[in-house]
């Protein structure tokens, strides 16, 4: 098998055009590295590196063989990063943003029990329904529930949440209980403003999605007002389904329209785009998934 230190003067050679130049990146010999490569080319059996006296340039099999290792190896980095910092007693502060409810049912519940597995870690919470900027504000990560727009942010995707139509009895006697989407033309609709696509809602009609623009005369940026006029019988509304699950079991609100729900909404924790995660980060997010996968089992 293969020494990831001779994978690592391999990919240096390739990327620093000369083995002494490999060799100062690394800060190892250049006989060391020669070895490396030799001792790399002579178990493969092929030639890796078209060598002269100016440059060295991966052959046909070289730059295939890098393409391949080059996100192997940092795999394997990764991995070993986590492993390590999995043993390692782990302390600093972590800057985390979320959106209001969704920190107050997952995040802070998270942050509390992470903290209990590392006393020393630190933790700032900053709760908004804004869109946070990591850089200009020093975070670590944001946790956001939208379809994201292309970015130089890192992006992992770390769970989901079902998306349901609810309104409540007395309104539905008034007004009749929909039947299809399109019928929510005709209703007052309970609209979040959070971003400009909140009035369009998704569906999916015949195996195929769509969404139907809506409109009623109650709109807010706030998810708790939103929940509480739709109570009140304002209108109909839309949202992740753990928002009004309490709701539901009390009989204040009622699941509509549950055979066109739609895709289920991504959760993703939002990175800065520096090259490798702090451990704390890392293992953060990791148990953040955890604790969301557990509590949308039953959704």
């Amino acid at each position: 098998m293969e020494r990831t230190d001779d994978l690592e003067a391999f990919l240096a050679i390739v990327e620093q055009g000369s083995q002494t130049a490999a060799a100062d990146r690394l800060q190892r010999s250049l006989q060391s590295i020669s070895r490396s490569l030799a001792g790399l080319e002579r178990q493969l059996g092929v030639s890796l590196i078209r060598r002269t006296t100016r440059r060295s340039a991966p052959t046909e099999a070289g730059l295939a063989f890098y393409d391949r290792v080059k996100p192997a190896l940092a795999e394997i980095e990764q991995a070993k990063a986590e492993a390590a910092d999995r043993g390692r007693d782990l302390s600093g502060r972590l800057r985390i943003a979320a959106p209001r409810l969704f920190a107050q049912a997952f995040v802070a519940p998270a942050v509390c029990s992470f903290m209990g597995r590392f006393p020393r870690i630190e933790v700032d919470l900053k709760v908004s329904d804004r869109a946070v900027d990591l850089l200009a504000e020093n975070l670590d990560v944001a946790i956001r529930m939208r379809r994201l727009a292309e970015s130089m942010l890192k992006v992992r995707r770390i769970g989901e949440l079902r998306l349901v139509t609810y309104g409540a009895g007395p309104y539905f006697e008034r007004h009749g209980r929909p039947s299809h989407p399109d019928e929510l033309l005709r209703h007052q609709c309970v609209v979040r403003t959070n971003d400009g696509g909140d009035d369009a809602w998704p569906f999916r009609v015949a195996g195929r999605p769509t969404t139907v623009r809506v409109a009623g005369r109650f709109r807010t940026d706030d998810s708790l007002a939103a929940r509480e006029a739709v109570i009140r019988g304002l209108g109909i509304g839309f949202a992740p389904f753990w928002h009004v699950r309490e709701a539901v079991e009390r009989g204040q609100l009622e699941i509509v329209l549950a055979s066109f729900a739609t895709d289920p909404l991504p959760i993703y924790a939002v990175l800065p785009p520096t090259r490798t995660q702090p451990g704390k980060v890392r293992l953060f997010v990791d148990h953040l998934g955890n604790v969301l996968a557990k509590a949308t089992a039953l959704d």
